[in-house]
């Protein structure tokens, strides 16, 4: 008799991020880690992903000076006093829509960190080390942000890995 080897579960849920500063890193690990824990995976990858041309998804450090360090460097990288031609509705002609805010400094600000990351599940946890957490990083708010978060392995039931 032949043994099948199980299907990988699947599992996407959405949350959705209150900011209230126009740039700041709003911490998603114990949310992440919760969706994962109700998932029922004992191995896989949890991959959590902006929707969002202005955030991006970061792992780091979760101490507030760092985290202020942080902004202070997105906010020299690409400065909020510059002339950006993303705002400049006279010339613009593309994805421009009515009552738009200027922020193409928030755009350049996401060109430089990633919108999404991809972690290990290991016996039904996040493999994240001592000092790392999961980030959304806000480059335009505040605003009401959606992150996707895509969940796929094995449960324990399945075959998964000890």
């Amino acid at each position: 008799m032949e043994t099948l080897a199980p299907a990988p579960a699947c599992r996407h849920l959405q949350l959705q991020v209150h900011t209230d500063r126009p740039t700041v890193f709003i911490d998603l690990t114990d949310e992440v880690n919760d969706l994962v824990a109700g998932a029922s995976i004992d191995a896989g990858i949890v991959n959590i992903q902006t929707l969002h041309t202005t955030t991006a998804i970061v792992v780091n450090e979760h101490e507030p000076l760092l985290l202020s360090d942080f902004v202070a460097l997105i906010e020299r990288a690409a400065p909020l006093p510059f002339s950006y031609r993303h705002d400049d509705i006279r010339i613009r002609t593309v994805n421009v829509t009515p009552g738009e805010r200027p922020n193409g400094h928030a755009h350049c600000r996401a060109l430089l960190l990633c919108p999404a990351v991809s972690l290990n599940v290991v016996r039904g946890r996040i493999q994240l080390g001592r000092w790392q957490r999961i980030f959304l990083a806000e480059l335009d708010g505040p605003r009401t942000r959606d992150v996707s978060v895509m969940i796929i392995g094995q449960s324990a039931a399945s075959g998964g890995s000890r």
